[in-house]
């Protein structure tokens, strides 16, 4: 009787222990179903915004690394960053530079819009570790001109219009979009050079065109001088991290109400800068 008492609770014993091992199954992450996503984010500055929008769901980025605070279902994503910088617009997935207070072109220096897309495969029962590296999506444009004829220190004023830029960028495709668009800035003088800087999301449309309107101290003399400038900014949508500079002559005579320049010639000196005349 003992011996067959003692049978049966090995049996009890071992059938609690199998028990045990089917119940307790092991998972890697406290989210045994759905995966997590850290984002690791290198060459940015530390003074910069950025949000992380993964399938239009966004959430502000508030370290590096930072880890999105949704769960997901196992599956393929679309993930877009970008820095939320100054003279930009976001709306979605669509940074758009902010406008002038006429209503009718963009302002000439937003901040420097960084952003990065790119499919994400998140895993159930996992953490997916993201290394993202913003590029830059505008680019500096420096214009200097040298004033030949007339007498440059009569000049007042020296308001630009530049048309056929682009002011919507898709920040999942990587792209601009929209219809070409333009800018006005103004000219700083300097004796007789002439100076101003615009940074631009890219030249779009087919045609870029540069007016210059110039007011003058002696009786509100004025002068519009019109510039095709396709030719010499055709390569300004390459390294959008490189300035772009362009330098030229400006011709003020004296005597002339209102006088139309045109590209006499130009030379892309190296990758930041091309010279025409005016």
């Amino acid at each position: 009787m003992k011996a067959r008492q003692y049978i049966n609770m090995m049996g009890m014993a071992a059938a609690v222990l199998l028990s045990s091992c089917v119940k307790d199954t092991l998972y890697d992450t406290p989210h045994p179903d759905k995966g997590a996503v850290t984002v690791i984010l290198t060459e940015v500055s530390a003074e910069d915004d950025y949000a992380l929008d993964i399938d239009g769901q966004t959430a502000d980025i508030t370290g590096s690394p930072f880890t999105y605070p949704d769960l997901l279902a196992p599956g393929t994503y679309r993930m877009v960053i970008y820095n939320l910088v100054e003279g930009f617009t976001f709306d979605g997935r669509t940074a758009r530079v902010n406008v002038h207070t006429d209503g009718t072109s963009v302002i000439p220096l937003p901040g420097y819009l960084k952003t990065v897309s790119q499919e994400i495969t998140v895993t159930a029962d996992d953490t997916l570790r993201v290394n993202a590296v913003p590029v830059q999506r505008v680019r500096d444009l420096q214009f200097e001109l040298e004033v030949t004829q007339g007498r440059p220190e009569l000049i007042q004023s020296v308001t630009a219009t530049l048309s056929g830029i682009a002011g919507i960028f898709d920040m999942e495709k990587g792209q601009t979009i929209g219809e070409p668009t333009s800018t006005v800035f103004s000219f700083t003088r300097d004796g007789s050079k002439l100076t101003a800087d615009a940074r631009l999301l890219g030249t779009m449309g087919s045609v870029q065109t540069l007016v210059l309107d110039i007011v003058f101290t002696d009786g509100g003399r004025t002068q519009r001088t019109e510039v095709n400038l396709t030719e010499a900014m055709k390569d300004f949508n390459g390294d959008m991290t490189t300035g772009y500079r362009i330098t030229g002559t400006l011709e003020t005579p004296v005597g002339m109400e209102e006088s139309k320049g045109e590209i006499t010639g130009w030379e892309e000196v190296d990758a930041e800068d091309v010279d025409v005349t005016l």
